[in-house]
């Protein structure tokens, strides 16, 4: 195991390097987010994703979530209805995850679904910029708290990762909004710090 800092703009493009050749071997990667620590993963690579499941304890039928560095990665795996890209694009980057329809399907779901974020961490979203998507949930093993420290996650999880991105400790609070938007409707599976239905001051002119 291998721990790179992760606390300055400087720190960027060693980590970067270093999650470059971990997701390539098909290996997981300890991870800051403006909430808590992840567990990092090429979703499409099913190697990786079972070392994910290994590590967390986690029910295999439980699906993982995904993170994008941006729109363009997020539009490759994912179809993002007409009617909810307006209010996502005021949202992300931030805590807020939703549930989509999926292009194909992942060694992340069991369905042809996918639960996608573009998270609200600049540095963490320039090292997805470099390795691609990665899986995004907690660092812990199942049925635990989620870990604001680098050392809480690893010890908490069955597995050790590959690499650890130690950003010291991170904000915590609460875990991302969860929204599932495959409906008629959007549905809040758990609210968190953003709240969908909350209006935007401009959504009363027009």
């Amino acid at each position: 195991m291998r721990t790179v800092p992760f606390c300055v703009e400087r720190d960027v493009t060693e980590a970067a390097a270093a999650a470059t050749e971990v997701v390539a071997a098909a290996g997981t990667i300890l991870l800051p987010t403006e909430t808590f620590y992840g567990l990092g993963a090429d979703p499409r690579r099913s190697e990786g994703v079972d070392r994910v499941y290994a590590a967390k304890a986690r029910p295999s039928d439980l699906a993982l979530p995904v993170l994008c560095a941006d729109w363009q990665q997020l539009r490759s795996l994912v179809n993002v209805p007409e009617e909810f890209r307006v209010r996502l694009s005021r949202i992300w980057p931030g805590a807020l995850t939703v549930i989509l329809p999926s292009h194909a399907e992942l060694p992340v779901s069991p369905t042809k679904t996918l639960a996608v974020r573009i998270p609200g961490h600049a540095m963490l979203r320039a090292v997805l910029y470099q390795t691609g998507p990665l899986t995004g949930t907690s660092a812990n093993r199942h049925g635990r708290p989620p870990c604001v420290e680098a050392s809480e996650a690893l010890e908490s999880m069955a597995q050790a990762p590959d690499l650890v991105l130690d950003g010291g400790p991170t904000a915590g609070g609460e875990p991302s909004t969860l929204v599932d938007l495959t409906g008629d409707q959007p549905c809040i599976v758990r609210q968190g710090p953003v709240l969908w239905e909350e209006p935007f001051p401009w959504d009363h002119f027009g």
